[in-house]
């Protein structure tokens, strides 16, 4: 009986080294260093809203300025892709979409709540984010709402009255200035129309300007910048500041939301409201970034923010800056996480409104 001999079938050994070769590459990209892997690349900051507003006016100054600090100095491009309050995007984040390091974006610091609610539309959990740096802080910033001089309304108590006749603009679901006109209707008794479904702020603004709107909720810094000429006429007044502890000293005359309270209950809510202020402008990745990658974006943010450079364009600008770390950001979320389910239900009751 003869030997039955084996031989490999035509094209096997080319197989076999073809995928020699890939697993080798593989192990070669695995390998390669921030500095490396950054070198001659493009990262996207996405800002899920409109040129113009305050979240917009952050991610571009990060964007001419962080780049210069992430090893292999890559090009950072800002890109506008305006959503439902960014909660797109933070859903695609929050499903590891584009976590090889080259996708980052400004997120809308009121998701985070948003998403410890159990909202049924939220694909992501912020615990497990990619938390890069905040740009504020907010100890030297405030949440006001800012009403038009020219209108009747001039303090709280005006605003507890019926019939004040106040149109308050708003963005979309998830948007801080909606939520907050939502919970300060609720729980701060004022009285007035929300009309929502801006698309940025800018849009707002022109709304206020031509008087289609009456008022918004947004920050000092934001009205200081965007509104500039209108803000240092004296052409807006502002009723009531959030995401404060005490009252911030240009803002002396006007009471924060925690002093329009006085249960312990409404108390605790607020100070549940008012987590996302103390991480003000976030910029975040996706989940499952390779941890070398997001350790350096990190450095580069903190880096960034101590630059000269971009110091002086912020000044420029009366852009707030006021960093803390994306390890920071993850705290604050964790102390939130906390909250005693009761009032993190009645939280999700008043923004569904």
């Amino acid at each position: 009986m003869g030997v039955l001999r084996l031989r490999p079938a035509r094209g096997a050994g080319c197989a076999v080294a073809l995928l020699t070769c890939a697993f080798s590459g593989l192990e070669s990209a695995r390998a390669q260093s921030p500095a490396e892997f950054y070198r001659g690349k493009t990262i996207n900051l996405i800002v899920p809203f409109s040129p113009g507003g305050y979240y917009d006016l952050g991610a571009r100054l990060v964007g001419r300025h962080m780049g210069n600090h992430i090893p292999g100095n890559p090009q950072i491009v800002v890109q506008n892709q305006a959503s439902a309050g960014g909660l797109g995007l933070a859903n695609r984040f929050g499903q590891g979409v584009g976590n090889d390091g080259l996708q980052i974006g400004v997120l809308q610091r009121g998701l985070a709540l948003f998403a410890l609610t159990g909202d049924k539309n939220v694909r992501f959990d912020p615990l497990t984010m990619t938390w890069i740096g905040s740009i504020s802080a907010y100890s030297t910033d405030a949440f006001i709402l800012a009403v038009n001089a020219s209108h009747p309304v001039k303090s709280v108590e005006d605003l507890r009255k019926p019939g004040s006749k106040l149109k308050v603009g708003a963005n979309q679901s998830g948007s801080t200035n909606l939520m907050l006109a939502l919970i300060s209707r609720e729980i701060l008794g004022l009285n007035y129309e929300i009309v929502r479904g801006y698309p940025g702020a800018q849009n707002i603004n022109l709304a206020q300007q031509s008087g289609e709107v009456d008022a918004q909720f947004a920050d000092v810094s934001f009205f200081a910048t965007a509104m500039k000429a209108q803000w240092e006429a004296g052409g807006l007044t502002p009723i009531v500041q959030l995401g404060r502890r005490t009252r911030l000293p240009s803002l002396a005359n006007v009471p924060t939301a925690r002093e329009l309270v006085s249960d312990p209950e409404s108390r605790a809510f607020m100070v549940f409201a008012e987590t996302p202020f103390f991480a003000a402008l976030p910029v975040a990745g996706p989940t499952g970034m390779p941890k070398d990658r997001a350790d350096a974006l990190k450095a580069a943010f903190m880096q960034m923010a101590k630059d000269e450079a971009f110091l002086g364009e912020a000044k420029k600008i009366n852009y707030t800056v006021d960093p803390i770390s994306g390890d920071e950001v993850l705290e604050i979320i964790r102390e939130a996480a906390k909250t005693p389910k009761h009032i993190i239900e009645r939280y999700k009751e008043i923004i569904e409104k």
